[in-house]
């Protein structure tokens, strides 16, 4: 590697292991960089985040040269802005924000405003940030005072994929999946009192995704399912993967995001990327994840507002009863495979914020 084509990267320590979409997204951002010819240090470090050590990031900060490029994920860097402190004069750091920290649902008041003032401080140590869509970067240059001359973003990319022949072709009831965290943020249970709702329709939905992260929201969630008579018509697989998700993927006809807090919707463009539809709540990035033509019954798809049951029954029951209507969407979703842009994108945009020269003639 030539001089200066390095990056340090300051990661939870489970980015190789948990399934989540901001994991994804540093994976794969990373991956591209050194596809680009950049050399990659990985510092992984326990947590839990963003309420882990400060010293664990300190020290590790603390082994990197000087003038040296720094990517830290938002979720260990913007809860211990002291860690930063002491090495923002002498290394380029670059902070990358998912999700702001007070916009996880279900914090205590207190909780969030502490959160809160912990990131802002931590955002005016970097040199750089970087967020994954619009909507986050204005909602940080509002919310801390951040000169948005240093606020970039690098939106997700998506590899292609397979057209999804959905369950419909094996005669079988249409299904819809919701694939993401089972966590009050990510909004099932929302879902769930929607399916409720429309138990005289034929459909069957997966609820896939980590079951560990708020195991009591499980188990309402679980409850919720049994006393409405729906066990036999909603799964939860938990974390599903690999070969096991290509094949939901395949089977399903709707993708369902009832996000309480979106910072862009990887799921969405996952979807988009196999001809997939998407009735999304209208939060946070979404709207930049179903892209041009989304709207109210139209394009690839449709939001709805966050938690609104009534509406997003009505919805769905509208999605089952009209044949016209989900091959309009069909055919939309299928159009905007070909707009959706790749993951070497990101990790461009990347290398640019980190002030990375170019690679050697």
């Amino acid at each position: 590697m030539t001089a200066g084509r390095a990056v340090h990267a300051v990661l939870p320590g489970d980015v190789d292991t948990a399934p989540s979409g901001g994991n994804v997204y540093d994976r794969r951002v990373l991956a591209g960089l050194t596809a680009l010819g950049v050399d990659v240090v990985r510092h992984r470090l326990p947590g839990p985040w963003p309420d882990g050590d400060a010293s664990a990031v300190a020290e590790a900060l603390t082994g990197v040269p000087d003038g040296a490029a720094v990517l830290l994920d938002g979720l260990v860097a913007c809860g211990v802005p002291e860690a930063l402190a002491a090495h923002a004069d002498r290394l380029r750091l670059v902070v990358l924000v998912h999700l702001p920290l007070a916009d996880e649902a279900g914090l205590a008041p207190a909780s969030a405003r502490d959160r809160d003032a912990r990131e802002r401080a931590a955002l005016h140590h970097a040199a750089a940030v970087v967020t994954t869509s619009r909507w986050t970067a204005d909602r940080v240059v509002a919310r801390h005072g951040l000169d948005p001359a240093r606020v970039s973003v690098a939106a997700p990319g998506v590899d292609p994929a397979p057209v999804s022949p959905g369950a419909a072709v094996s005669g079988t009831p249409p299904r819809l999946l919701c694939l993401g965290a089972l966590t009050p943020t990510k909004g099932q249970d929302v879902l769930v009192e929607a399916l409720s709702r429309i138990a005289d329709r034929p459909w069957t939905a997966v609820l896939a995704g980590p079951t560990d992260r708020d195991p009591g929201f499980v188990v309402r969630l679980r409850t919720a399912i049994a006393r409405h008579g729906l066990a036999g018509r909603v799964g939860l697989p938990g974390v599903v993967q690999d070969a096991a998700l290509d094949a939901v993927w395949a089977t399903t006809d709707l993708l369902v995001l009832p996000s309480r807090a979106e910072t862009f919707g990887m799921v969405v463009t996952e979807a988009l990327a196999r001809g997939i539809p998407v009735v999304a709540s209208r939060v946070g990035g979404v709207a930049e994840a179903v892209g041009p033509g989304g709207g109210p019954l139209g394009g690839p798809g449709t939001w709805v507002p966050s938690e609104n049951v009534g509406t997003l029954a009505a919805v769905l029951r509208r999605w089952l009863e009209d044949p016209v209507l989900r091959s309009g969407w069909r055919l939309s979703a299928l159009g905007r495979r070909g707009t959706l842009r790749p993951w070497c994108s990101p990790s461009r945009l990347m290398s640019q914020v980190l002030r990375l020269p170019g690679p050697p003639a």
